[in-house]
């Protein structure tokens, strides 16, 4: 089967410990196995101790800085091509990146949301998606944990991690110069120098450029969109003199400034009808990859994150005492035409998001004796999150909403059914609302602010019971409280009207003129006079009959069928805010757990080894900071016997409680001399999975009952020469949801999880082979990647109010495959020259990635489109 599928394959995220090759041990750096790269020894630091690949008893795949190099991975969102059990997909802007392995893992686009898959660079975690793209500078290595890591990592990892290691200052002097132009004037510059400034200090400053056209042509401004524009710096100092103590500096600075996200309309529905009636355009939902998008003004997104770690491992004998502290900051500013039409509907959208992140890791780690090794150690974590969001209405809302009320369309616009229906409202009400509905500038203005501080102490321990055998037996307690607190302000007067109590005035009025103009035979309904005089001169009957229309009028007020009002709730997507704290909701969490690791490995024979292990994970809760954040159902009582309900308050998700992980894994690992595998048995479990679907204006924040998912993992390496390697990875994953009752499409239980593909496999090859005495190189690199179909989406939350079926419906007929092709061809000359020509997405297999209600436009799907065929020529030059 490998050597079939040589032609389609690119070099694997895998390699393992040659068992014949006693003179390879811990002690070799990254840098030589970076410098030798077929080598059957990877050094990765999973466990956070230095072990081989093929001894460390843990599910983890390794990208190599080659295989980035020949890849042409240019940020995380391209590294799920070598790892089948990772999903990364960007949503919104250029800030949200979400990341899922094995079917698990949340947090995009909700600030208020730590994801369940844990980002650490050079040990140093980033808390959010925000300050985790980033083109791949100096990177070593790239290692993916999967299944829950919090006995290690703490409360970050209850999904898994991804841990990039970069390459430290080196005491040569050396760097490297990269140049890269491709399609859409796709240009990509990055340069390194490292060296010495003495015998014990070295340094290595290291930056770059990534900057290219979109792909996406917007029609409506007549610009493009998905391009790139983004830049990095960053430094290094190492003070290594050879003594027992090392320190690592580190200091960088990236910054983002790009047109994203485009989207493309799927489905169009009534409302689309209204926008395209008053001028507006919407892309063509029958051919959702002509890469064309209708906007009035460009989405911006203004991206900077910065941030300072330092690392210090000072050796005590068999102890290494390490320190790693850092603090960072990332901040995102982006504006977005939410409405993804040419018509001015919602005319801004925008958020400021400010982090500042301080973390402190210190551990001890050694050995006692032959047969004992250990880990200890303490983290602490303590972030700050602002977030200020506007959503106003545009100078077409007005004109749009009239259409969808039932006026009709005329030039110059006459919103005569919005004026018709201000009246009516006034007059039942007895206040003014004249020229007072879906006005520009209306809408909503809010201010969030969330602090969490959380405290873990950890350790770990292997103890060989006997030769080959292992026992590791870890734990980790965890303690984490936030506090939050919001100030949104709803100016959307529409919203803050009470259709349900209107609607029951209406409808009393009109029976009782209906009644009692039937009573005095007038043929049509009595007027208010003629009422008033009938209520005079036959209290008695007037009385009986307005008690008849009362009763009628409250039990159907709520009816659509009877309230006509209740049609137009549609446009009340932006209803007055209940705002925490207050005296019901305190707006505080403070969760603590205990999370621990037990596992047996057995080395079978020098070429196999096979482990089994039980672990569980540990999230602490988070906070919908959206403005679809709403009161626990648990609490609407106490909040209307308080007075604090407003107008259209509904029950929904303010916060979800703590996810708690299980995974039972077994694993083989095996090193042949031409052959390496891994093979792993897993079946996950979350409880209080904390699902976050967009909403059209929000989030739905709501824990799981139970999400579970059985699978197997496998990957290999089959080095079929000296220049020839062949590598095959799969996953297998069957998600459900074992419970999930309340979710924002109703009732879940016993149903499939939609979005997490059953079958996902990577295939590569590499042909690196020495041509001349000169030490030329040729090297052909070539990959692909395959996601079997899967539905997109569950179920879509805007459907919901025709049932639980029609939620499924609308999302039923939008599937996912994925068949990406990717290659590329270098000239490595003896000197350091190097000549690349490579392209991505070869076969230009355009998929949609994401679906969701359209903005404001009830009835109508959106969704997001992959990026297509990307190629490209570069130049690089090692000294």
């Amino acid at each position: 089967m490998l050597a079939g599928a040589a032609a389609l394959v690119l070099p694997s995220t895998v390699a393992a410990q040659d068992a014949d090759d006693d003179q390879a041990s811990v002690a070799d750096t990254a840098e030589e196995q970076a410098e030798t790269p077929d080598s059957n020894v990877i050094i990765v630091t999973a466990t956070k101790r230095e072990q081989t690949l093929q001894e460390i008893p843990v599910a983890v795949s390794v990208t190599t800085a080659e295989t980035i190099e020949r890849a042409q991975i240019r940020d995380l969102k391209d590294l799920q091509t070598q790892v089948p059990s990772l999903k990364v997909s960007q949503l919104q802007s250029s800030a949200n990146t979400n990341f899922l392995i094995r079917g698990f893992g949340n947090g995009a686009n909700n600030a208020g949301i730590e994801p369940s898959v844990g980002v650490f660079v050079d040990g140093v975690y980033r808390s959010r998606t925000a300050s985790q793209i980033t083109d791949l500078p100096d990177v070593q290595r790239v290692e993916v944990l999967r299944g829950p890591q919090s006995t290690l990592f703490g409360k970050n990892a209850s999904a898994g991690v991804i841990s990039i290691v970069t390459k430290e200052p080196q005491f040569e002097f050396g760097g490297s110069a990269e140049l890269s132009y491709g399609n859409y004037n796709a240009i990509v510059a990055k340069g390194l120098v490292t060296g010495p400034i003495t015998d014990g200090i070295a340094f290595s400053l290291a930056g770059g450029i990534n900057k290219r056209d979109g792909y996406l042509d917007d029609l409506g401004t007549g610009n493009e969109s998905n391009g790139r524009d983004r830049w990095f710096t960053r430094g290094q100092l190492l003070f290594d003199n050879g003594g027992p103590l090392k320190f690592r500096l580190i200091g960088d600075f990236d910054k983002i400034d790009e047109t994203c996200c485009g989207v493309v309309n799927l489905r169009r529905s009534a409302a689309s009808n209204a926008i395209l009636a008053i001028g507006g355009q919407i892309p063509n939902p029958a051919d959702p990859f002509a890469d064309v998008i209708y906007n009035n003004f460009d989405s911006s997104n203004d991206i900077e994150n910065w941030g300072v770690s330092g690392q210090a491992d000072y050796e005590i004998g068999d102890f290494t005492l390490t320190s790693i502290t850092a603090y960072r900051e990332s901040r995102a500013i982006t504006n977005q035409d939410s409405d993804f039409t040419s018509a001015d509907l919602i005319g801004r959208n925008f958020a400021d998001v400010g982090l500042e992140t301080f973390t402190q890791e210190l551990r001890l780690a050694g050995e006692i004796g032959d047969r004992i090794s250990f880990l200890l150690g303490g983290f602490y974590f303590n972030e700050s999150i602002d977030q200020s969001n506007e959503l106003f209405f545009g100078q077409d809302f007005r004109e749009y909403a009239n259409l969808l009320i039932g006026g009709p369309v005329t030039s110059p616009p006459n919103d005569f059914a919005v004026d018709q229906l201000e009246g009516t409202i006034s007059a039942l009400t007895g206040q003014n609302y004249l020229n007072q509905f879906f006005m520009p500038g209306q809408g909503l203005t809010e201010a969030y602010t969330l602090k969490n501080e959380a405290i873990s102490v950890f350790g770990q321990v292997d103890f060989e019971v006997a030769d080959g055998l292992v026992l590791t037996l870890g734990g980790n307690y965890t303690d984490d409280s936030k506090r939050v607190s919001t100030n949104v302000v709803s100016s959307d007067v529409f919203s803050s009207l009470n259709l349900t109590g209107i609607g029951r005035t209406a409808i009393f009025a009109q029976g009782l003129a209906t009644q009692v103009g039937s009573i005095l035979n007038l043929g049509r309904p009595a007027t208010q006079a003629e009422i008033g005089g009938f209520a005079l001169a036959q209290p008695a009957i007037y009385q009986q009959v307005a008690t008849a229309v009362g009763s009628f009028a409250d039990a159907n007020a709520s009816n659509p069928a009877v309230n006509p009002l209740l049609a137009l709730r549609p446009l009340q997507f932006l209803p007055p805010f209940l705002n925490i704290p207050n005296s019901v909701e305190e707006g505080k969490t403070s969760d603590n757990d205990f999370t621990w690791t037990a596992r047996l490995a057995y080395d079978v024979s020098p070429y196999l080894n096979v482990y089994a292990s039980y672990a569980t994970g540990f999230k602490a809760s988070s906070f919908n900071l959206s403005r679809d954040s709403r009161p626990l159902a648990s609490d609407l009582a106490a909040i209307q016997t308080a007075g604090l309900a407003t107008t259209n308050l509904t029950t929904g998700s303010r916060f979800a409680g703590p996810e708690k992980t299980e995974v039972a894994e077994l694993g083989l690992k095996g090193n042949w001399d031409i052959f390496s595998a891994n093979l792993t048995f897993f079946n996950q479990k979350i409880k209080g999975f904390q699902s976050n679907i967009f909403t059209g204006t929000g989030f739905a924040l709501a824990n799981a009952g139970e999400q579970e998912t059985f699978g197997i993992e496998f990957d290999s390496v089959s080095r079929l020469s000296d220049s020839f390697s062949v590598m095959a990875a799969f996953t297998f994953l069957q998600p459900k949801y074992n419970s999930f009752p309340n979710s924002s499409i109703g009732d879940l239980s016993g149903r499939d999880v939609a979005g997490i593909s059953e079958f996902t496999m990577a295939l590569g090859a590499q042909y690196n082979k020495e041509i001349n005495s000169a030490g030329d190189r040729i090297i052909l690199n070539t990959n692909f990647y395959h996601e079997a179909p899967v539905q997109i989406a569950d179920g879509l939350p805007g459907f919901i109010s025709g049932g639980q079926d029609a939620a499924f419906a609308a999302a039923r007929p939008f599937r996912r495959q994925v068949d990406e092709l990717s290659a590329s061809a270098t000239y490595a000359f003896g000197m350091g020259l190097e000549l690349t020509v490579w392209g991505r997405n070869l076969l230009d297999d355009r998929y949609i990635t994401t679906i969701f209600d359209s903005v404001a436009q009830s009835g109508s799907i959106s969704g997001y489109a992959n990026q297509p065929r990307t190629y490209g020529a570069s130049v690089k030059y090692k000294f």
